[in-house]
């Protein structure tokens, strides 16, 4: 800006001064041709006056200098000249007792050209050449062209200093604060100005500070991870989610993406979404299984970035695991049966099973069929109370009074088994499913027999606290090792599989238990010693608000 002004300022005195200089000019060539026709005229009477007294000697021994002289007698004879070239005047002049012309010569030179007539009659003219030079105004150009010398100086120096004045006060101008600087009002359209930015510019800032703010909550928030990155693969955004479920040590936010996590898989998939393609990996952690989704943030056919999801499938992992394996255990399950009874059928049809033996065989097929039936009627079970389809029909059911009639169920089969059976409790009622209810009861109750020892025995007692009801059963039979409890509830989860396809039963039985009772928002639980027993223990709300 100082430059600018300097400049501005020195072009300004140039142009004055060469107006000045010009208008000086004009104005000496306006008086220069009089101003020299006087001169002339005066040295001519002088000339002439010589002439008269003198004659031709008079003419021909003068030093005339500068001008040049034409005598001519009244017939127009020429009796001096010393420069020939007047003699385009003479005609003019012998008309004319006094004559005077002027002629330019070039931009700067003009020749004055005067006649005078003697009192003999003879005609005497004269030529000089002037200029600008010949004159008193030469002394103004002289001035015009000192004061163009010296100004140009002058100026950008006073422009300089009066630049820096003003700059340094326009420096001194606080933008966050302008409304300080009252002393100046000649500013004050720019204070005005920076005002109203300052007031855009905050309100803009709140704005963004805002947006960030919300986007940090909703981010923080996720359960998934969520990473922006680059085109460099520094990390812009990072939540929480993404540092926990990459097991990070802390937020990489301004560090490269890759020190999230070190595996190649992660990587490459990094890589492939830098490079513009959308890609996805399984990451292995200590946290779990979570799945990487990386996709190229495009503009044009330029990459500006990343954004990599993480979203943890643990859950959804441990479930195809488990389907795979109730899959392959149902299999296995309706293939033991079947393969029994179709050999038995196969025998019966070729006649080679002896009459004897035919009651027998037909024992097998149908303790095979009632095996069968009953694993399909507990895995239709278990399909009900995972797709919440069972009818909402609570009703209040006597907990104790079911407890009994299940005891009484299984008679024979702890009979068998030589299990005696003992409840005890009080009566308690809660509104429920009594379908589902009874599932608990038996399947506990049945396990309590199957896995006790002989001449064993089992408890089932009914009880209750202020908004629940609990139901202990108790046995004492092999126990479970501290190893396999939390375990014993997956689906054809043996702890001795050696042992248990000796003793009847699908595998599903503690599985339906605990969709039962998550059927009835209650809790389960399991405490057992090796050898010496369990005790399962049920918490039942008196009034459920009934599965969710």
């Amino acid at each position: 800006m100082t430059k600018k002004y300097i400049l501005c300022s020195v072009i300004v005195s140039l142009i004055t001064a060469v107006c000045a200089f010009f208008t000086a000019f004009i104005l000496a060539e306006i008086y220069l041709p009089e101003k020299a026709e006087n001169e002339l005229r005066s040295e001519l009477r002088l000339i002439s006056e010589g002439i008269m007294l003198s004659g031709s000697s008079y003419a021909e021994n003068a030093a005339f200098q500068d001008i040049d002289v034409m005598w001519l007698s009244p017939d127009g004879d020429v009796l001096f000249s010393n420069d020939e070239g007047l003699s385009r005047f003479a005609q003019a002049a012998l008309k004319s007792d006094e004559y005077s012309a002027n002629e330019r010569l070039s931009f700067a030179k003009r020749k004055i050209i005067c006649s005078v007539r003697s009192e003999n009659g003879d005609v005497i003219i004269a030529g000089k050449i002037a200029t600008p030079a010949d004159m008193p105004l030469t002394a103004v150009i002289t001035a015009l062209l000192v004061f163009f010398l010296v100004v140009i100086p002058v100026s950008a120096a006073v422009s300089f200093m009066t630049s820096h004045k003003i700059i340094k006060r326009i420096n001194a101008i606080e933008p966050d604060a302008p409304n300080k600087n009252k002393d100046l009002s000649e500013l004050s359209p720019l204070l005005k100005k920076l005002k109203l930015q300052n007031r855009r510019i905050s309100r803009q800032m709140e704005e963004l500070r805002q947006s960030r703010i919300q986007f940090s909550l909703i981010t923080e928030n996720m359960s998934e991870g969520l990473m922006i990155a680059d085109p460099k693969l520094n990390v812009l955004a990072c939540n929480s989610g993404a540092v926990r479920l990459l097991d990070a040590e802390k937020n990489s936010e301004g560090q490269s993406i890759f020190s999230m996590n070190h595996s190649d898989a992660f990587r490459r998939c990094i890589q492939n979404a830098a490079g513009g393609r959308s890609s996805e990996c399984i990451l292995h952690t200590s946290y779990g299984e979570c799945q990487i989704l990386a996709s190229p943030a495009n503009s044009t056919d330029t990459v500006n970035g990343i954004v990599v999801f993480i979203i943890d499938v643990t859950e959804r992992q441990q479930l195809e695991t488990m389907r795979r394996e109730f899959t392959s255990n149902v299999s296995h399950e309706l293939k033991t049966p079947l393969t029994t009874i179709y050999g038995i059928a196969d025998m019966l049809a070729n006649g080679i099973v002896k009459p004897d033996d035919t009651i027998s065989f037909g024992e097998n097929i149908r303790t095979e069929t009632e095996r069968l039936i009953d694993l399909v009627n507990d895995i239709v079970a278990l399909s009900k109370l995972d797709e919440n389809s069972v009818p909402k029909e609570n009703e209040p059911v006597d907990l104790y009074e079911l407890a009994s009639e299940t005891i009484a169920r299984l008679e024979h089969t702890s009979s068998e088994k030589n299990v005696s059976a003992l409840l005890i409790g009080e009566h308690t009622v809660i509104n429920g499913n009594r379908t589902i209810l009874s599932e608990i009861l038996y399947n506990l109750c049945d396990n309590a027999i199957k896995y006790n020892r002989e001449n064993g025995f089992f408890q089932v007692k009914i009880s209750h606290i202020p908004t629940k009801a609990v139901i202990t059963v108790s046995d004492t039979g092999i126990g479970i090792p501290q190893q396999h409890i939390d375990r014993i509830f997956e689906r054809f989860y043996r702890v001795d599989k050696s042992r248990s396809r000796k003793i009847k039963g699908t595998g599903l039985g503690l599985s339906i238990v605990k969709h039962a009772v998550m059927y009835h928002n209650g809790e389960l639980r399991v405490e057992s010693t090796a050898g010496k027993g369990s005790v399962f223990t049920v918490e039942l709300p008196v009034n459920p608000p009934g599965k969710k």
